[in-house]
Parts: structure tokens; sequence; C-alpha cells
């Protein structure tokens, strides 16, 4: 999509009077997702009064705001000032390492899903562990990480009889995508793993672990290395900057 192309599609509609909704299109894809997170980190910037919250998803800003404190022309100006401008080049992009233990009770549909795609459960471990991820959105559950970047060979169907109980950090696929499950929860999604990396926690001073935009790469680990790190409960994978 051409530059022409976005502003052609690109719009801002109101959601009633405590909200705006920026769409930049019908198209899924990692440039139309960057261009959502960039507008996103402009307007937390901008420290725009009045505003009261930031939902960015696939291929949309919502922007909550107090009616009270700002007048809805005011912010729609605001927000067309902040279209206008350049998204930055080359933004540090947050990189989390993710253990994930594949396969047997952690993963009860590699076995059925390397047999779909008639690989090797092996290979589709490493297929899937090979591949950096973007975090094009956090929804569903809190916490709960939509990644893109699937490789083509392990895009697969959902069930179609969902699951009514799945567990906390299942690593999971889901038509083209994968995700990192936030808490325990319905799905029809195919549990390929879980990763002993808790990433909603309340009470923890940032609830959230994952944020929209950032980069997630998976490792693979044992049973009994899952075991021991889901113990400990303050347990934070690495992550560092890249550029």
């Amino acid at each position: 999509m051409n530059t022409e192309e976005q502003e052609t599609s690109l719009r801002i509609a109101p959601i009633a009077d405590h909200a705006l909704y920026i769409d930049f299109g019908e198209v899924i894809d990692a440039a139309v997702n960057q261009r959502v997170t960039a507008l996103a980190k402009r307007v937390a910037d901008a420290r725009i009064e009045g505003v009261t919250g930031l939902i960015p998803t696939y291929r949309a800003l919502t922007v909550a705001y107090d009616c009270t404190r700002i007048r809805q022309s005011r912010l729609i100006a605001h927000l067309e000032r902040l279209l206008a401008e350049p998204d930055e080049q080359a933004a540090p992009v947050r990189t989390w390492e993710v253990p994930v233990a594949y396969g047997g009770d952690h993963g009860i549909d590699l076995l059925w899903l390397s047999e779909h795609h008639q690989l090797d459960p092996q290979e589709v471990i490493r297929l899937h562990s090979a591949v950096s991820y973007r975090v094009y959105m956090i929804g569903f559950m809190p916490g709960f990480a939509y990644l893109g970047g699937l490789d083509q060979q392990l895009h697969t169907s959902r069930r179609e009889s969902p699951r009514l109980k799945t567990p906390a950090g299942s690593i999971s696929i889901g038509g083209m995508q994968t995700a990192v499950a936030s808490v325990e929860a319905p799905s029809g999604w195919h549990l390929i793993g879980q990763t002993p990396a808790r990433s909603f926690v309340p009470s923890r001073q940032e609830p959230f672990l994952f944020g929209a935009g950032d980069e997630i790469c998976f490792t693979p680990i044992s049973a009994e290395e899952f075991d021991e790190l889901w113990a400990q409960p303050d347990y934070l994978p690495q992550w560092t900057w890249r550029t």
C-alpha cells in the first residue's frame, strides 16, 4: 500500500462522546500495524489534556477521552496534527526472549498439527521458534498477545469445537497467527506449547508484560525447565532493545 492509498483509507470516527476511532484501512499487515503503534506513541508523548486511554489494534487506534475536559473537535484537531507528522525511523523495538515447553501436556495439539501438515513435530517446533514475531495487539483477555509473522507452513484453521478451558501461558496457533495466552480461558486455537512467563499479573507494577509493537522470539525448553521457572512467581523473561 503506497502513501496515497494509506491516506485515502485513513478515517477518524467518533464513538459517542467518549472516544475516537482512527482506522488505517482494511489490510492487516506489519506496515499498517506499525503506523498504529507509531501514532499511539505520538499521542501518548503529546500528553493531550483529557485523553484517558489508548487502545491499539491490528489496524486502528481508539483514543478514549473525557468530554468534560476536552471537546471532540479540539481532540480531532490534535490527532490530525499528529497524523501529519512522519513516523519515527528505526525506532527501538523491545524484543522478548520467551521460553516455551512444546508438546506433551504443555502442547496437546502439537502432534495433531504436525500430522495435519505432514511435518515432524521437531520441524514444527523449529519453524515456530525460528521467527521473530510482532505483537499486533493485546486483547480478548487481559494481556493476551496476538502475534504476526507465523511461517505459512504452520497456518492452521481454528478448531471446530473450542475448548472451554485452556491453561495460562498457552502458546497456540489459529489461522495465520500465533498467540501467548495470559490467563486460563476458553480457546478454539491449537495448543502447541506453554510458557512459564506470566504475561498478566494485576499486582505487578506493569500488569501487562507485552505491548503492541513489541517483538517476541520463542526458545524451546524442557518440561523440567518449565516446572523450575513456573515455580518462580516473579520470573520474567529477558528482553532487549533492537534498533
